[in-house]
């Protein structure tokens, strides 16, 4: 073991600040995806209608499913979002966010696959649109960067100024 003039140990030095490390990205994945997912739920609570077009757009679902599943969303989103910048089930509530993102992802690109002409609705909005104003690539890629920030959590959900810290010890 090696010391210090102060008398503090710095073979466990790195390790530590390594942890520390993590701890800060895992807060900045938690703040990100959090404030993203209350975002998105937020402005689409108020517009139930324009929600369950946007989900009925992607034609995958049973049309009725597809409108629960459009009132459904923002909530759920919200939730997420709240728990994660709470830091709160830090872990479970990754693999659910991570998950969803998964889903966003095939939606998207499945619907750019048939060529189907639609906005997502991730951020409100949702339908039919011109196909000169479609923008997959672009929110598959953002999407995919939720999902990264997700699957960290998932990884790791470990982070500093959490509940889960404060009411578990972890």
């Amino acid at each position: 073991m090696s010391t210090t003039a102060e008398g503090t140990d710095t073979t466990t030095e790195p390790w530590h600040r390594r942890e520390r490390v993590r701890d800060v990205v895992g807060l900045v994945a938690r703040l990100f995806l959090g404030a993203v997912l209350v975002y998105a739920g937020a402005v689409k609570v108020g517009h139930p209608l324009t929600s369950q077009r946007a989900v009925q757009g992607y034609e995958i679902l049973p049309y009725d499913l597809a409108g629960f599943i459009g009132l459904a969303l923002p909530f759920l989103e919200i939730v997420l979002g709240v728990l994660l910048v709470l830091g709160l089930f830090t872990r479970p509530v990754a693999v659910v966010a991570t998950l969803l993102m998964v889903v966003f992802v095939i939606g998207i690109a499945q619907a750019w696959a048939r060529g189907l002409t639609i906005d997502c609705g991730c951020f409100g909005g949702g339908g039919k649109i011109g196909a000169n104003e479609t923008k997959y690539p672009q929110e598959i890629a953002r999407d995919a960067v939720f999902a990264l920030a997700g699957a960290y959590l998932w990884w790791r959900p470990r982070s500093l100024a959490s509940l889960d810290r404060v009411l578990f010890g972890h």
